[in-house]
């Protein structure tokens, strides 16, 4: 019964099941750095060289992309910072929003004096690079978004009414995560704080329609074939972006330059481990990519 709460509670994109149903090891990333950055003291690791990345992850799982990061990094550099109150950043009395978020990755972009760098972002991390795209186009060159919605009703309703009762579920959900591999990883980190905070922002109403309109980044959508995001929505959130929108033609040209890729056999639990997800990523990106 426990395991069925647990997961309904996580079912709107709080990627932590796997987490909780099986160790998992940190990506070994040894250059670790902390930026005071829009009032946030904010952590984050640095892996290979080149062109960055900033790679964000999903909600209360800083390990999301561990498996996928080492081949991501083979071309490029990626940035992985912990968002507020995740992993070794530590928690401040702000409210969890999106919106701030991406401002605190903007200020790092500018801090580190990297100019425009690439945004990825899973779930929770996929909202926060949605928004550092629509509220600071000028850090921001390719964009990918995993997993995510741009309105509450992009979830499946059991994930909309799981997030409906987390902030109640928070100090159970919490002791176990305290007691998971990812809690012993980051034993500073509240979970129940974490996860209150986390569903007090998932009862924000948004919809960001207008802002997906206008994003100028090129941009890639991944999704799972089993995701928690309704189907019709992902249609919708790829049509804003100019895609679905007539045939390409015999060679393609017609085509819009963003793209969608929907990953089989995967749910929205698991996409980011997902061997795939450094192929797409990396193809879509281009090895020796530079800034536009």
């Amino acid at each position: 019964m426990l395991r069925r709460t647990f997961v309904q509670a996580l079912a709107a994109g709080v990627s932590m099941a796997p987490l909780y149903l099986q160790a998992k090891e940190p990506v070994a990333m040894p250059n670790a750095h902390f930026a005071d950055v829009n009032g946030q003291h904010l952590f984050y690791q640095v892996h290979g060289s080149g062109k960055p990345l900033i790679l964000l992850h999903g909600g209360a799982d800083t390990e999301a992309f561990a498996g996928n990061v080492a081949g991501i990094a083979k071309d490029r550099q990626v940035i992985a910072p912990h968002l507020q109150g995740h992993g070794r950043t530590p928690d401040t009395e702000r409210p969890l929003r999106c919106e701030f978020l991406a401002d605190d990755i903007a200020a790092l972009i500018r801090h580190l004096g990297i100019g425009k760098a690439d945004v990825a972002g899973y779930s929770l991390g996929g909202g926060v690079a949605l928004q550092t795209a629509i509220r600071h186009p000028d850090v921001v060159d390719r964009l990918i978004v995993l997993s995510t919605v741009i309105s509450n009703d992009g979830w499946y309703p059991e994930g909309q009414a799981a997030f409906a009762q987390l902030e109640a579920n928070a100090p159970m959900i919490g002791e176990h995560l305290k007691a998971s591999p990812m809690g012993q990883m980051y034993p500073d980190v509240d979970w129940t704080k974490l996860f209150r905070k986390i569903g007090e922002m998932a009862r924000q109403p948004f919809d960001w329609s207008s802002g997906v309109r206008q994003i100028k980044a090129r941009t890639l959508l991944v999704f799972a074939d089993a995701d928690g995001v309704r189907f019709e929505h992902i249609v919708q959130f790829y049509r804003l972006l100019g895609g679905g929108q007539r045939d390409a033609g015999i060679d393609g040209s017609l085509r819009s330059v963003n793209q969608l890729a929907i990953v089989p056999n995967a749910t929205h639990y698991n996409l980011a481990g997902n061997p795939l997800i450094s192929e797409l990523v990396n193809g879509f990106l281009g090895a020796n990519a530079v800034p536009r």
